[in-house]
């Protein structure tokens, strides 16, 4: 399956923008993903503003809700209790436009000329359709969005139309309450996809309106979050608003004039959303902060240029010759990152960002394994947010341990309000490496930044309450190794194992550097344990494969059966899980993760051997695969393979490869691909002594430059064919090692040779390779 790169006259290769130069028909919902705009607090769906002519259209802000109570056929102690899905906000992004007479759709209507682009550089979302109407006038209209970033809660529109004679125009411009919208619930088949409510949802505090203005706010039924709007309009021909309706489902505002040749129509749209918690507030507080946020259109565009003016001055990535369209392809997913968290504050991350509703809106372990490298050295203060919203959860959390039996600190595999909304447990709550995944970003962040008040509040705690967690849930076997049973690791098509590698390989990282902080509240008791668990941990090792296994029993299960038709994948979409569970294949990668992650535990024998093992059957049913599969490729010497994965992982959604787009921006991925470019191709490894750099710089590729901001400093990175060039921009000289030489950085660039790395030659396992790869079925880029 391949959308962008398989019709490059329809969506031409422009390095600064995502351009749709036809229209047609089919994959609405995929582009109307691919053409949102947000800021991690507010996101708008890249609909058309008709209604005949888009598919899924929705606004979202991140973190607003309903919650309902889960019923479990079978229910059991401990079983997730309650629901949580994001809402469809009520959404702005609606005009009906008719000429003489005649409703202008692409559906129905006759389209001379056609253009739709989302800039980069600027954060504009345009469409621009010339019309021949049935009346014989050609009109123009040309829509542009952008939303704020100074005011997070604001989206400014403006809609022109121009024609080459005398017009009678009726526009009709609407706030639709989608949420309550009659839809079809699409989890029943997938349940990748977001469920739908079966009651009303937003429930109407305020209906106000009048000459163009809206003041909006809605409670939502049991969550009782509430959200306001505030709606004004302008116009350039100095008409009053024809009419002016509200309602729960629908308020509109509608123009009627004539429009000449001379006087094009133009019509501004402000709008402000404001979200909060139901207490002791007037029932308007809601729409009256919204109207307090109201900005003119003008300067919510200009919000938007200032802020990617200043995001692409130290987060772009250049790459230099190789394929021409992976440069379009790289800014795009780097500014898929910017709209996902830029102004989320002190928030998570969804699996979605603020482009859909897909994964109900929930936040993950995505966030801190896939997100928080590129935020941590990007945006530090965007990182440090995140953290604080995860440290937030810790009183839940801790209640959660409880009901679990274990210590410390148990945080939800899937939340949006700090409580688990995972129903299936096995690939839900069994999957405890959440708690090592904050431990490592938290660690990460420390050693990246050198924030030590963070380290010495929030940061320690964050810590010790996961590492407390892992010294209750394993224990020390006869054997007299430490055992963590009864866990889910990354790789979701194996379930309920004992001692999963990653997951003991994380519990140790998060064992030691718990034990390494120098805190009032760990004992040296406590202190002694961990160190005896992090050293005496289990790592399964297969003796006759000479690698390790993903599990104690993984090396005992039956093969795939690879010749399963593509049609049957993803797996989980047509096999019920214990038929999964009970044969060697993989979802993702998890033990190949594992060494990725914790580099320096692993010899580069035992990395290449568990990649050649590994990767042919691994299915890349998840799309957190291919950037790892493609990192590993990298440092083992597989610059081939190391290609072919990323360009699957960079393409994953422009490409719609996993045929599930529509439901929003898989933004995971597209943290991996940062961390593809910056941990792959370059080679950066951190929580070392110094950050360390083992560049693989793909034959086909000239160049690659980037700039990380790391302990208070600027450093920028430039990659050539036999060279990486380091220089610190802003701030003190810094120590780099590069390939175990250290290197004192400053304002003068450092140049280093480097030599070529072999290919080595790949491992011949005792019964020959398991399997064979099974290919990506995408179209040619």
């Amino acid at each position: 399956m391949a959308l962008i790169t398989a019709d490059r006259e329809r969506f031409p290769n422009t390095p600064w923008q995502l351009v749709e130069a036809r229209h047609e028909p089919g994959n609405a919902g995929t582009l109307e993903t691919l053409f949102s705009l947000g800021n991690g607090h507010l996101g708008i769906r890249g609909a058309h503003w008709a209604a005949a002519d888009s598919e899924l259209p929705g606004s979202f802000i991140n973190g607003l809700h309903e919650i309902w109570d889960i019923k479990h056929a079978e229910n059991a102690f401990g079983f997730a209790r309650t629901g949580q899905r994001i809402l469809y906000i009520p959404d702005a992004n609606n005009f009906t436009v008719i000429v003489d007479g005649e409703s202008l759709t692409l559906a129905e209507s006759e389209v001379l000329d056609y253009r739709r682009s989302v800039d980069f550089a600027t954060g504009a979302y345009e469409c621009s359709i010339t019309w021949q109407c049935r009346s014989g006038a050609v009109v123009t209209t040309t829509e542009r969005r952008a939303v704020g970033f100074a005011s997070r809660g604001s989206l400014g529109i403006s809609l022109q139309v121009s024609t080459d004679r005398d017009v009678s125009l009726d526009v009709t411009s609407s706030v639709i309450n989608r949420q309550d919208q009659p839809v079809e619930d699409h989890s029943v088949h997938d349940p990748r996809r977001a469920g739908r409510h079966a009651g009303r949802v937003l429930l109407p505090l305020r209906l106000d309106g009048g000459d163009g203005s809206l003041r909006l706010a809605w409670e939502a039924a049991e969550s009782k979050q509430r959200v306001g709007v505030a709606v004004d309009h302008w116009i350039s021909a100095g008409y009053q608003p024809f009419d002016t309706q509200v309602d729960q489902d629908e308020s509109t505002v509608r123009y009627v004039l004539a429009v000449s040749a001379d006087e094009p129509f133009t019509l501004e749209k402000s709008v402000s959303y404001a979200v909060g918690a139901a207490v002791q507030d007037p029932e308007t507080n809601a729409a009256e902060v919204a109207e307090a946020g109201l900005r003119p259109v003008k300067d919510i565009f200009a919000e938007s240029e200032a802020h990617y003016r200043a995001y692409w001055a130290t987060s772009d990535i250049v790459l230099e010759g190789g394929n021409p369209d992976l440069q379009q392809a790289i800014r795009w997913n780097l500014f898929q990152l910017a709209q996902a968290t830029a102004r989320a504050d002190v928030a998570g991350i969804p699996a979605k960002g603020v482009t859909g509703s897909g994964y109900e809106g929930h936040y993950f372990w995505d966030q801190e394994v896939y997100l928080l490298p590129y935020l941590t050295y990007t945006n530090p203060e965007g990182a440090r947010q995140v953290l604080e919203f995860r440290h937030g959860m810790l009183p839940e959390a801790k209640i959660r341990a409880k009901e679990l039996s274990v210590d410390g600190a148990l945080f939800p595999w899937r939340t949006i309000n700090g409580l688990e909304a995972s129903a299936y447990y096995a690939a839900g709550t069994a999957q405890f490496h959440i708690a090592a995944a904050i431990a490592f970003a938290t660690n990460r962040y420390l050693w990246a930044t050198g924030d030590t008040v963070f380290r010495d509040g929030m940061g320690a705690e964050l810590l010790i309450e996961t590492a407390r967690m892992w010294m209750s849930l394993g224990f020390f076997g006869k054997d007299g190794l430490f055992h963590i049973h009864g866990v889910t690791g990354p790789d979701e098509y194996t379930a309920v194992v004992n001692d999963n590698l990653y997951t003991n390989v994380m519990a140790r990282f998060n064992l030691r550097a718990a034990a390494a902080l120098e805190h009032a509240g760990i004992s040296q008791e406590e202190r002694q344990l961990w160190e005896a668990a992090a050293n005496r941990m289990q790592l399964p090792f297969d003796n006759r494969m000479q690698v390790h296994s993903q599990d104690n029993d993984f090396m005992t299960l039956e093969p795939w059966d690879w010749t399963t038709p593509r049609s049957k994948y993803p797996l989980l979409l047509h096999f019920h899980p214990l038929v999964i569970y009970r044969h060697q294949v993989l979802k993702q990668a998890d033990t190949v993760l594992a060494m990725f992650l914790q580099w320096q535990d692993f010899t580069a024998q035992e990395k290449q051997r568990a990649f050649d093992f590994y990767d042919p059957i691994t299915t890349g049913d998840s799309t957190l695969s291919a950037c790892v599969q493609g990192i590993m490729a990298a440092e083992v010497g597989y610059s081939k393979e190391a290609l072919e994965h990323f360009t699957n992982a960079v393409f994953i959604d422009l490409d719609d490869v996993h045929g599930n787009t529509i439901d929003g921006v898989h933004i995971a991925s597209t943290g991996g691909v940062w961390s593809s470019l910056v941990c792959g191709f370059a080679g950066l490894r951190d929580q070392g002594p110094l950050p360390f750099f083992d560049p693989r710089l793909p034959g086909e590729w000239d160049g690659l430059t980037f700039h990380l901001k790391i302990r208070g400093r600027l450093l920028l990175v430039q990659l050539a064919a036999g060279f990486i060039t380091l220089t610190v921009q802003d701030g003190a000289p810094l120590d780099v090692d590069v390939r175990g030489e250290v290197y004192t950085v400053g304002a003068d660039p450092v140049q280093v040779a480097l030599q070529p790395v072999p290919e080595p030659e790949p491992t011949v396992f005792p019964s020959g390779l398991p399997t064979a790869s099974i290919p990506v079925v995408r179209g040619n880029s």
